[in-house]
């Protein structure tokens, strides 16, 4: 039986060989004239100069590769998806030819309206912030040269594809789209986990079975969204905790949330100050320069100096709470909103004042908390050929199970206190800075 999808040229290229780009870690991603059109426009090139995980390269050096080149990784997953799921005759009955290339354009341009230092940024639900989905619609507009391309080369309206990325209409079969794009099992995660890992020199995110999970891959029994075989099971199990041990050892690494806690409450104290419509639009180097230059005089200015000055100086850790070790305290900090920690660290910076008898700079404790959105929980069926019936991987996964029946986020991501490194050392040891803590956090 011919493949439904054999006739688009990527997906040619991608078994018979034909022009490439190569990126870490040997993937080879089909380079047809018209994808080369799409990564040429400035819309897409701006991609190179950002960053996919910011701040973490202050702790893992090598982890400075780009959005750049995490676009064309998902993409290049998107047609290793769509090759496996043409096989399936009810997704190719939904997602026809056109659609398959509106999925690919879109996994292409998923982190377009990204901008430098977006998720720290994003974590903090400050008002009058511009969501990156306005600079999706922005840079798709009918008169950027990227919307142009579109049109003449794929025959696609930019509409199509911002509707897969910011939902506006809906349907079986855009519910279906979107899963691939993000869902459980999606395309983005495929590559971050893999490409992450691989930059930051560990092993967490590796070590799944990326083949054997795409092998695995079908449409789920509602038709919008994806499963998997029973075959793909130990690869799903082991995907979710590479996730939880990513997340664990270097998305939430202490001295990753310590740069990140630095940045954080910089960008708070000036980012009123500042036309955000314009920065954002800008490279990681001219955000940070335009970041430091208003924070010049400020208390603020040694945090960013510690960050991305010439002398990396970050605040160390005092304290650190899960859920399960101090439940109280954890609740009483995790998911506030950020004005509300700026506050707690305020009234905490007093009472340890009163206690060691000396002033300290208003940004010498700061406080690191989870934000209010959780991570998506990990959902996916399971369909068993002989049996003929879908089941939650989580009912038949003992890891899933364990991972379900807690909050991911709870247990990954903890509630820290970090202060400036001589004042940290004069609080290590002090048992009684929890109650410090404790009463600076009552309202």
């Amino acid at each position: 039986m011919t493949h439904p999808y054999r006739i688009i040229p990527e997906l040619g290229d991608l078994q018979a060989g034909g022009p490439i780009v190569r990126i870490p870690a040997g993937q080879d991603i089909p380079f047809t004239a018209r994808v080369r059109a799409l990564v040429d426009t400035a819309e897409f090139q701006r991609l190179r100069s950002i960053t996919q995980l910011g701040l973490a390269a202050r702790i893992y050096p090598g982890a400075t590769h780009s959005r750049f080149e995490h676009a064309l990784g998902v993409f290049h997953n998107a047609l290793r998806y769509l090759w496996q799921l043409g096989k399936d005759q009810r997704f190719a009955a939904a997602v026809d030819v056109h659609q398959a290339e509106v999925l690919m354009a879109a996994a292409l341009l998923h982190d377009l309206g990204h901008w430098p230092f977006c998720h720290p940024i994003e974590d903090m639900c400050l008002p009058d912030l511009p969501p990156h989905e306005v600079f999706a619609k922005e840079f798709l507009s009918q008169s950027r040269e990227l919307a142009q391309v579109l049109k003449t080369e794929w025959q696609i309206e930019p509409e199509e594809v911002l509707d897969v990325l910011v939902p506006k209409t809906d349907s079986t079969t855009l519910h279906l789209m979107r899963s691939i794009l993000s869902g459980p099992i999606d395309i983005d995660k495929m590559d971050y986990l893999e490409r992450d890992s691989l930059h930051a020199g560990v092993s967490y995110g590796r070590n799944f079975d990326r083949n054997r999970l795409i092998q695995s891959l079908l449409v789920n029994e509602a038709g919008d969204g994806l499963a998997i075989s029973s075959k793909g099971k130990t690869a799903a199990e082991l995907m979710v905790f590479a996730r939880y041990v990513m997340f664990s050892e270097v998305y939430w690494h202490h001295a990753v949330r310590s740069a990140t806690s630095m940045f954080a409450r910089s960008f708070f104290e000036v980012y009123r100050n500042l036309d955000l419509q314009t920065l954002f639009q800008q490279s990681e180097f001219e955000v940070i320069a335009a970041l430091r230059r208003e924070a010049m005089g400020t208390p603020v200015a040694p945090l960013l100096d510690g960050v991305f000055g010439p002398r990396r100086n970050l605040h160390k850790r005092v304290v650190e709470f899960s859920l399960n070790q101090t439940p109280e305290l954890y609740r009483s900090l995790a998911g506030r909103p950020y004005f509300q920690l700026v506050e707690v660290c305020d009234r905490l910076t007093k009472i340890v004042e009163r206690h060691l008898g000396h002033t300290l700079q208003p940004t010498d404790l700061l406080i690191d908390a989870p934000p209010r959105h959780k991570e998506v929980e990990f959902k996916v069926d399971i369909f068993h050929p002989k049996e003929k019936y879908y089941r939650p991987l989580s009912h038949v996964s003992p890891v899933v199970a364990a991972l379900a029946k807690t909050q991911f986020d709870d247990y990954v991501k903890r509630v820290r206190v970090f202060a400036e490194p001589k004042l940290a050392q004069e609080l290590n040891g002090r048992g009684e800075f929890v109650e410090w803590l404790s009463a600076a956090s009552e309202f």
